[in-house]
């Protein structure tokens, strides 16, 4: 294959992946900037090893760990800040910040509660209707560990969001 039909599959590819993979890291980090800027570094990488996975059977699926990985380290890095500043303010002082408990939870906030692992499977699973299999492609884990992360993490959610809320969505998504 020449370089111009190499470059007009990747850019074919880019076109037909771009979009989902930015919404896949929107859901995993929840912010909309880093959503492109995480898409576009995923496929900066595929491009880099194009000749290699242009032949894979699954370069969607290298795509999509790509995307978590990034998502994950993106994720840690904002952990070790908040930690620093927290451990910054107080030494100065001794404020704890209560929760607003009468906010209305949505199912964006209640699915950033949850584990990186299980919020990635439950995402993969139900917003991007994968199989389990295509599932444990994309994070590099195990069926049984994308079995047992998705139902953990659905039991989270019912937990955070309350029986009737996670009713309603199943209904809500039976009807479409």
């Amino acid at each position: 294959m020449r370089l111009d039909d190499t470059s007009a599959e990747f850019h074919e590819f880019f076109e037909r992946h771009y979009a989902g993979l930015a919404r896949f890291s929107f859901l995993l980090t929840g912010e909309t900037d880093a959503a492109d800027d995480l898409a576009a570094d995923a496929l900066i990488a595929l491009w880099q090893r194009w000749d290699r996975l242009r032949k894979a059977e699954h370069p969607l699926a290298y795509a999509r760990g790509v995307v978590a990985n990034l998502a994950r380290e993106r994720i840690r890095g904002a952990t070790r800040e908040r930690r620093r500043i927290s451990l910054f303010w107080s030494q100065g002082s001794q404020q704890e910040r209560t929760p607003d408990v009468a906010a209305v939870v949505d199912v964006r906030a209640a699915l950033s509660r949850l584990p990186f692992g299980k919020r990635a499977c439950v995402i993969l699973r139900h917003a991007f209707d994968l199989s389990e299999k295509d599932t444990a492609r994309a994070l590099g884990i195990s069926v049984g560990a994308v079995k047992s992360q998705t139902s953990k993490g659905l039991a989270e959610l019912e937990r955070l969001l309350g029986v009737r809320a996670t009713g309603d969505l199943a209904a809500e998504r039976g009807s479409r």
